[in-house]
């Protein structure tokens, strides 16, 4: 068995922001690789988001953002269960983040499934046309357009779009990864992005 030094403990703390205790576990499990330490931490915060999916989210904040010059700006409201997550540090960190996402990459939705069913069949309408002269079966054709809509998704939803600080996450592993490190259910409920002239 590999032994895990304080610096291994220290840099694995530093990647994922979880305690100290779960990121020694998770080195001792994978013999001091970080790599799959990293992996370890991220399915267990997948884990505790599901198991908290039932629970209540009565406390939280609203974070607004202003872009320097102020011509933009964004409001997000992101709801967790307790105050007291409410008012930590790492929980205002991730409210900016995401305004800087939003502020970045100008979201249309929060999720897939609330893309307007009208703007959905208008794309797919023109997927299809622009694949007709193809010549592809309708089963390739429908797994193309299942791709572009996977594409879109990423363009359009917040959830789905990569994280501008650190594109190997999206906005929903970011989430997740919070989960686990504050141990609450935490949700992004809404936003509003404004920008002079749009």
């Amino acid at each position: 068995m590999v032994k895990i030094s304080l610096d291994l403990i220290q840099r694995l703390r530093e990647r994922t922001g979880v305690g100290m205790m779960d990121c020694r576990k998770a080195l001792e499990a994978t013999d001091g690789d970080v790599e799959k330490a990293v992996e370890i931490l991220r399915k267990k915060g997948a884990d505790v988001a599901a198991k908290r999916a039932g629970n209540a989210t009565s406390e939280g904040l609203v974070q607004a953002y202003i872009h320097p010059g102020s011509r933009i700006g964004v409001l997000v409201e992101i709801d967790c269960e307790t105050d007291f997550v409410a008012r930590t540090n790492d929980m205002k960190q991730f409210a900016n983040d995401v305004c800087l996402q939003i502020a970045a990459m100008k979201p249309l939705y929060l999720n897939p499934e609330d893309v307007d069913p009208q703007y959905l069949n208008k794309e797919k309408e023109i997927m299809r046309s622009q694949l007709a002269d193809s010549g592809k079966p309708e089963k390739v054709l429908n797994q193309i357009i299942e791709g572009k809509l996977f594409k879109l998704y990423s363009d359009i939803c917040l959830m789905k779009q990569s994280f501008v600080k650190n594109d190997q996450l999206t906005i929903e592993d970011l989430l997740k990864d919070m989960i686990a490190k504050l141990g609450e259910k935490i949700i992004i409920r809404r936003f509003i992005r404004y920008e002079i002239g749009t």
